[in-house]
This record gives structure tokens, sequence and C-alpha cells, in this order.
């Protein structure tokens, strides 16, 4: 998703989000059992003020618990036979993130000594998230790629903005031109993707260079063309990359608006790649050999 206009990027806001998933099958449904990540949640900088998750038909167990990285997943299950699934999440969300100032990190190498590596005593977060993933593969390829970026000694306070104006210079925003099953060389073939493969571009480049970095997925503000006004329905979720800084803790940069994040942005979850978080995902027992998908995402401003 790209962002359009900015407005009041550094302010405080509150948004009320609502994502609502369709399936239409050409046969019926006898069973269906899912798996969703579409509940912000709650961080240093974002109050996650009311949350739901509701689906038709009515599910037989909706079940919220905490995931291995702290995120918020909701588990579905429906019994009664059907022809269409709707599920529907509706959230209020206070965010208040404040810009960052890469600058506290002076001239600090991104190859600085004692930076994370993966030895016998990385802690397993640094490890998890410094390793291969399945969707994030560290080839040849992506590590000679990432070599452009992080040339030897340069600044991580100017290799970070870099590397999100590299991938955003290089590659063109161009939905449905990449789906689920693309992978990355996929997106360096084409020239051309969507937020979930520049963000997975970025985290490769990031473990590449030996920094520990996680795929964040999320929603985004967005803006309508001057003097027309916003439509119901039309916004999407959106995904970018964050990397573990010293002295700074997270810092996510978003490669598909060539930023850093501001209060804009509203966090649901994160992981190694996608394939930990997707907004909804499962398995459903019928003879269909295809369905229908619709997703409606709107995120409004409240005052």
């Amino acid at each position: 998703m790209t962002a359009g206009q900015d407005r009041r990027a550094g302010a405080g806001r509150t948004y009320e989000i609502r994502h609502r998933t369709s399936y239409a099958y050409e046969h019926e449904v006898t069973s269906s059992y899912g798996r969703a990540y579409l509940l912000p949640r709650d961080t240093a900088e974002q109050h996650c003020r009311s949350s739901r998750i509701t689906a038709k038909p009515e599910t037989d167990v909706l079940a919220e618990r905490i995931d291995f990285y702290g995120n918020r997943t909701a588990y579905l299950e429906l019994r009664a036979p059907h022809r269409e699934l709707v599920v529907e999440s509706r959230s209020v969300v206070e965010v208040a993130r404040e810009p960052v100032d890469l600058e506290v990190l002076g001239n600090r190498g991104w190859d600085h000594p004692g930076r994370p590596t993966v030895t016998s005593t990385t802690g397993w977060q640094d490890l998890d998230l410094l390793l291969p993933s399945p969707l994030v593969p560290l080839t040849d390829r992506l590590r000679r790629y990432a070599a452009g970026i992080f040339t030897p000694g340069r600044p991580l306070a100017e290799a970070i903005p870099a590397l999100a104006n590299r991938i955003h210079t290089n590659f063109s925003y161009t939905p449905g031109s990449t789906h689920v099953a693309s992978t990355l060389d996929d997106l360096l073939n084409r020239g051309e993707g969507v937020c979930q493969d520049f963000a997975h571009l970025a985290v490769a480049c990031l473990r590449s260079a030996g920094l520990p970095a996680r795929y964040v997925s999320g929603y985004l503000e967005t803006a309508p063309p001057a003097g027309r006004p916003k439509l119901q329905g039309v916004d999407a979720s959106h995904a970018w990359a964050s990397v573990r800084l010293p002295e700074l803790g997270w810092v996510d940069i978003d490669p598909t608006n060539d930023r850093l994040i501001d209060s804009r942005y509203v966090v649901t979850a994160w992981g190694r790649d996608y394939a930990d978080v997707p907004p909804l995902k499962g398995i459903i027992f019928s003879t269909s050999t295809s369905s229908t998908l619709s997703v409606a995402v709107d995120v409004r401003p409240l005052p």
C-alpha cells in the first residue's frame, strides 16, 4: 500500500479499523478451520482500545491466544455446512509514535564489533531473526543485492534509510503482480511487486548484513487524491520491516513508501516473514476446486 498525502505524520492519533474477508465457494464446505492475525497488538507506542472478530456463519469455536512472538491470534472453527464465509474484525487503536532519530547512532558502522551474530550463545530472539526463514532465504543473489547497500564501514544511520530508498527506487509497486507463493527471485526478475515483497527483500538484506530483522504486518492510514472523498473499503493491509539497532532498539522502515514509520501506521503482528502472520489462513473440507476471495479494509481516523 502506498501512503498518499502526508497529514500530521508525527502526531498521535486514534483509528477505527475494519477488515472484512469474504470467501465464496463453488460447492458446499462441510467444515472450516482457520487462524486469524487481525487483532492489533499493544506496544510501547500503540494501545488497542477495543477489538473483536465475528464470522458468518457463526463459529462453533472462536478463541484468542498469544503466539510465539507475542501476537494476538484467533482460532475459528465452523462445523456447519456453508457456501460462503465472512470474517470481519473491528478495532479501535491509539497510536503515538515519535519519529526515530537515527543520528543517535553517530558514525557507528553497520558492521560494528559487538553486533549480534549466529553463535552458540546467541539469544533465541536474535537467532530466530538472523537466520533464513521460509519466505526469506539468504541466497548469494540476495547477499549481492544487500552488499550494494551495506558497504564496509558504512554508518548505520546512512545504510538503513538507503535500504528503504533503494528498494523503493528499484521496484515498481504493482498490485496483482505477485501472489502469496511468489519468491524474492520473482521480485528481482520482474522488478515489480507489492508491500509484502518489498518487506521480505528488506528483511533479507538486513539479515544478510547480520542485523536481526522481522516482518511486520498492519495497516497504514491513506489519503484520497486532493479534492476527492475517501471511499469505504478501499484501504488494504500493509507490511514493512523492522530491524534491531544498538541504543535504539527496534526501528521500523517502510520500503514501499521510502520512510521510517510514524503514527499513521498500526501494527497488527510480526514474525520471521508473511507465513508467520497472514491476516487469515486455514483449511476447509469440500469438493470445491475453486473459490472467490474479496477483502475490504477501512482505516478511519477518529477525532
